[in-house]
């Protein structure tokens, strides 16, 4: 039996409320030209889109490349960057594919997506081996990651609540990182929830995808292979907690000693999981009492 006019009505309905999210996420603005007119750093085209980068700190001195978080952009380290500066470091700082100003292309935020990435701007910017990586949460597990796999390129890493060890989700986060489609229906229509929007600020194309990919992908790997590897390599690892970070908690302290009892550890007090913007000046502290016990 065909459906009357208020069966049709409901399929139309259903059919608004299940393409209505990935309509809006078909008709957020990109980054284009415009957009980057005024932005501050520069941008270069890399194998797999534009990447925007700046150069921060010191004018000279050794080169210090920060990788920022899941949903931060670069400008997450723009507290921390000058106090880095001041210890001598010329800081590079860049967006991640689908964050800040840089392109959002399509595919799956793993390992090998991120390291493309960081891979492409390095010899793109002449950068020498011999630099220092910093990760902060996923970037933490992007820094490990090419440390891991190019020990000869780092001379130090530097891991502020790090990825790749326990991670908390909310049990949103899970759904959607669970059922594939499912999870990207809810994650847009969640994001038309004014509340959601504004928290995260304006959104732009890609960026929710880049998210929901990046927590299926990169933030699952386990990286005790990984830091195993270097407790036997040269490369010094270092490590700032914040003993109130309820996001990747610091239980993370006790893995990774167990996993490279080289590496030198700091937990600051009452600081959570935002070290670069909420605790910039105790980041830095810690930083240069751990390289002037190096020293």
């Amino acid at each position: 039996m065909m459906p009357g006019g208020l069966g049709w009505g409901l399929i139309a309905l259903c059919l608004l409320v299940v393409l209505l999210p990935f309509w809006v996420e078909s008709r957020r603005p990109k980054i284009g030209r415009d957009a980057r007119k005024d932005a501050p750093g520069s941008f270069v085209k890399l194998s797999q889109g534009v990447t925007q980068y700046r150069w921060q700190g010191a004018a000279r001195g050794p080169v210090l490349v920060a990788i920022h978080g899941l949903t931060t952009p670069s400008q997450t380290f723009d507290r921390l960057a000058p106090l880095l500066g001041a210890l001598g470091f010329r800081v590079l700082t860049y967006d991640l594919y689908g964050r800040g100003m840089s392109d959002a292309p399509k595919g799956r935020q793993d390992r090998a997506f991120f390291l493309q990435q960081l891979r492409d701007l390095l010899t793109a910017l002449e950068i020498e081996d011999g630099f220092t990586l910093l990760g902060y949460s996923m970037g933490g597990a992007i820094a490990t990651a090419l440390a891991e796999e190019e020990p000869h390129r780092v001379h130090r890493l530097v891991l502020l609540a790090p990825a790749g060890m326990d991670i908390n989700l909310s049990r949103f986060e899970k759904v959607c990182v669970s059922f594939p489609v499912i999870g990207d229906w809810l994650l847009l229509a969640a994001s038309l929830r004014r509340s959601v929007a504004s928290s995260l600020g304006p959104l732009r194309r890609g960026f929710l995808p880049a998210v929901l990919s990046s927590l299926r992908h990169m933030l699952r790997e386990r990286q005790g292979e990984a830091h195993r590897a270097l407790g036997r390599s040269d490369v010094p690892v270092i490590a700032i907690w914040g003993r109130a970070d309820t996001r990747i908690p610091i239980t993370g302290l006790g893995q990774l000693a167990q996993w490279n009892r080289n590496a030198r550890q700091h937990v600051i007090d009452g600081a959570d999981h935002r070290l670069p913007t909420n605790a910039p000046d105790a980041v830095a502290k810690a930083l240069a009492d751990i390289l002037g016990d190096r020293d």
